[in-house]
């Protein structure tokens, strides 16, 4: 298909990474079709419209826009969910994050996730596990409508609550948890030194950055609630990256009543995941 050819050209000589799959991706929004489907009609020629269409999409690609943005949805651990510049697009580091902390769930597990963005977490640890039920927050209102699109489309409203608030704010005070999971923005504004230009330019600086100067200062939030919502041999799970991951290990294993704590690596053996776990 000559316009599939074409964009993959554009989009290369851009410097766009993945510039192939971005055009078949795109393409495919446009004629409503899979990729497969998109391959088996490789002679279909469009309209106007889809032209017009596709020209758009390719343009906004090129100056950096991500794809996932652009489809207006991305796959999480099979799960396809809605995203927007309001959330975060949900990345295989975290998938392993799920996979992680369905290790270290009971049955019958009371979980919240903090800083939910689209639902990413909650949704998949719903999905995996039928007895499990999740209270999600966030800041961002903006944020919780994209989560509650993909809780309704996955029909699990009724074991995923959301609520508004930062951090523990969001939570009643009686309320305690067999698992708390989060991934915190854990990059100093001032020193994005890891951060990828198309991130730092469309992602949601409020679920990038940290406090200038301290990329603990959301660890520091969560933890601060953990004695009174954690409970006694639940886990702390949450996700970090490159220049934050020691510093809040660090944080958890100054903590007295937290045992077990790790920092583990990724499957690219990047220092990804801290785990803890409340003493018994």
């Amino acid at each position: 298909m000559s316009v599939l050819r074409g964009a993959e050209s554009w989009l290369e000589k851009r410097g766009v990474d993945a510039s192939k799959r971005s055009a078949e991706l795109l393409l495919g929004k446009v004629l409503g079709l899979s990729r497969l489907q998109l391959y088996l009609a490789h002679d279909r020629p469009l309209d106007a419209n889809e032209r017009s269409a596709m020209r758009t999409l390719v343009a906004r690609r090129g100056e950096g826009e991500p794809v996932a943005y652009l489809l207006g949805s991305w796959s999480f651990r099979g799960l396809e969910l809605a995203v927007g510049p309001a959330v975060l697009i949900p990345r295989p580091e975290t998938e392993e994050l799920v996979e992680h902390a369905l290790a270290c769930l009971p049955q019958q597990a009371q979980v919240i996730d903090l800083g939910t963005g689209s639902g990413a977490i909650a949704i998949a640890l719903a999905a995996a596990r039928a007895s499990v039920r999740v209270l999600a927050t966030d800041v961002s209102q903006n944020a919780l409508a994209i989560a509650a699109s993909n809780v309704q489309r996955h029909g699990l409203a009724d074991r995923i609550t959301l609520a508004h608030g930062s951090w523990w704010h969001a939570v009643a005070a009686d309320l305690s948890f067999d698992l708390v999971i989060s991934n915190p923005p854990y990059i100093d504004p001032a020193a994005p030194t890891h951060l990828a230009a198309d991130v730092r330019a469309f992602e949601p600086p409020l679920a990038l950055f940290s406090q200038p100067g301290d990329v603990v200062s959301c660890y520091r939030a969560v933890v601060a609630g953990l004695l009174q919502h954690l409970r006694p041999g639940g886990w702390f799970l949450a996700e970090t990256g490159v220049g934050a991951g020691t510093a809040a290990r660090d944080l958890l294993a100054a903590q007295p009543f937290l045992t077990q704590v790790q920092l583990l690596p990724d499957l690219a053996g990047i220092d990804r995941f801290l785990l803890a776990q409340r003493t018994p």
